[in-house]
C-alpha cells in the first residue's frame, strides 16, 4: 500500500463529507412566506418584463400577492360569515372587494363571474317621506287614502 496518499476515513478541511447533505430550503421558507417565491421568479423571467431584475424581485413580488390575497380572503370570510354561510363564493368576494375603498379602487374594471351587484337603491326612486308637520295634523288612526272621503266625513 502506498503511504503517501491520504485516507479516506480522515476529514480534511472544514468540509461536509460525501455522506452528509444539508437539506433544502425554500426561497418561501427563507423569506417566511405562503407565496412561491420560486415561481414569481420564473414568471418575472419568463415573461421578459424586463431585461434583469435583483434577487429580491421576486421575493418582493411574492410578499405583495400574499398580502392582497391574505386581504381579500379576510374581507371575504367577513362577508360569509354575515350571510351565515360557512363558505365563501364570488358573491361574497365581490361585496368585499366593493365594500372596500382601496381594493375598490384598485380592481374597479374587474368583473367577477357569478358576483352580481352592490345592493343600491337611488334615493330618487324611495317613496316621498312626509315633512313632521304634516304627521301632525293628520290623525293616525284615520285610514283615508283620498282628501275627497275625507271632506265627505
Amino acid at each position: 500500500m502506498d503511504s503517501d496518499k491520504p485516507d479516506k476515513t480522515t476529514k480534511r478541511g472544514r468540509g461536509r463529507s460525501a455522506g452528509e447533505r444539508k437539506k433544502p430550503v425554500s426561497k418561501s421558507t427563507k423569506a417566511g412566506l405562503q407565496f412561491p417565491v420560486g415561481r414569481v421568479g420564473r414568471y418575472l423571467r419568463k415573461g421578459r418584463y424586463a431585461q434583469r431584475y435583483g434577487t429580491g424581485a421576486p421575493i418582493f413580488l411574492a410578499a405583495v400577492l400574499e398580502y392582497l390575497a391574505a386581504e381579500v380572503l379576510e374581507l371575504a370570510g367577513n362577508a360569509a360569515r354575515d350571510n351565515k354561510k360557512t363558505r365563501i363564493n364570488p358573491r361574497h368576494l365581490l361585496l368585499a372587494v366593493r365594500n372596500d375603498e382601496e381594493l375598490g379602487k384598485l380592481l374597479q374594471n374587474v368583473t367577477i363571474a357569478s358576483g352580481g351587484v352592490l345592493p343600491n337603491i337611488n334615493p330618487v326612486l324611495l317613496p316621498k317621506r312626509a315633512s313632521s308637520s304634516e304627521t301632525d295634523k293628520t290623525p293616525s288612526t284615520s285610514k283615508t287614502k283620498s282628501p275627497k272621503k275625507a271632506d265627505k266625513k
